[in-house]
């Protein structure tokens, strides 16, 4: 009889993809939802289960997880053989794609709705896009290009156009989302972290990546949080009424959307990928309306209709690129948005 990892491996690499964007689309819905749940059992007034608690406990559990999986990459031999331009492209990952962007995208969460964070959050692909022809000389074609600027024409439309009952601020003689804004620079801090993965770190074994981004981005999330603002942000973090919801959703939603989507690249195609990965706003649309009620705006469907051409420009360009059957893991984490973490 076949052991369990042995039937994993016969899973098709698409199907773990599928998975994986299920997993990362719902992230902003059930994140929502769970401090909604807190809000409605309040401890002394306060909101057990916080955006702060979400992001730290969630990471913690994940991290837990993630060490079990990767217990090997635990080994000294491999920590050794990391030099320091490693190690500063790791911290600097762990500062931009482990704390700053979820901190940013849980932000946008509190002040616009999920949707919106969705939607917005579509700017990274294009960006790192922009960012890895500018930086790292990357190569593409016209579609993909195009595919880039039509996301960008729709992102900018989801800015501008007015929202209801979303909290504002002038920006340049426009008036902006607070909660947009907030996405959008999450989606920039994620794209940053992305270039620099590409860029430094391809020689990295995934397993050590993911446990030194989680563990540092935690750390350095905890300290900002304790030096910045009030340490009584973490007073409920170890409550057991927390740690019953953040054990599912550090196990299921960070740690097991990111193990599905890297077991899905070892053996899926650049353009599966990509299909996969266009999924993932529709998904997240979707995700909102089942589990909180959010129907989408005008500006909504107009904004993530353009959204979605620039995905299709962008997957029709993939299709005829040349590029490499598989993924390296640091560089195909990119284009997801917001992964709870």
């Amino acid at each position: 009889m076949a052991s369990l990892s042995q039937r994993l491996t016969t899973i098709p690499g698409q199907a773990y993809l599928l998975l994986a964007v299920i997993i990362f689309a719902t992230a902003n819905a059930v994140t929502r939802r769970l401090t909604d749940l807190g809000a409605q059992n309040l401890v002394d007034g306060r909101n057990p289960i916080s955006f702060c608690n979400v992001l730290f406990v969630g990471n913690l559990v994940a991290l837990i997880t993630l060490a079990l999986v990767y217990r090997q990459s635990l080994s000294p031999r491999q920590w050794r053989n990391l030099d320091r331009t490693t190690w500063l492209s790791l911290i600097a990952i762990a500062m931009l794609s482990g704390a700053l962007a979820p901190a940013l995208f849980f932000s946008a969460l509190e002040q616009t709705n999920v949707n919106n964070v969705v939607l917005v959050g579509r700017i990274e692909p294009p960006l790192t896009l922009t960012l890895s022809v500018l930086v790292l000389g990357a190569r593409v074609n016209r579609w993909t290009v195009a595919g880039a600027v039509v996301s960008f024409l729709g992102v900018g439309l989801i800015l501008l156009l007015p929202q209801p009952a979303t909290t504002t601020m002038q920006l340049g003689g426009f008036m902006l989302g607070r909660g947009e804004l907030l996405a959008l620079a999450g989606a920039v801090a994620a794209a940053v972290g992305t270039v620099i993965s590409k860029a430094s770190l391809k020689q990295v074994p995934l397993g050590l990546f993911n446990l030194v981004r989680t563990a540092l981005g935690t750390a350095i999330f905890f300290v900002t949080v304790l030096v910045l603002f009030d340490p009584q942000h973490f007073q409920d973090a170890f409550s057991p009424f927390v740690w019953q919801w953040m054990v599912g959703y550090g196990m299921v939603i960070v740690a097991g959307g990111q193990l599905a989507w890297f077991q899905g690249l070892k053996t899926s195609r650049t353009p599966e990928v990509a299909l996969a990965n266009s999924f993932n706003p529709i998904a997240g649309v979707l995700a909102a309306f089942l589990i909180l009620g959010e129907a989408p705006t005008p500006a909504q469907y107009l904004g993530g209709a353009i959204v979605l051409v620039g995905i299709g420009l962008n997957l029709w360009g993939t299709t005829r690129q040349a590029l490499p059957p598989v993924l390296a893991p640091t560089e195909a984490e990119t284009g997801l948005g917001f992964k709870g973490v």
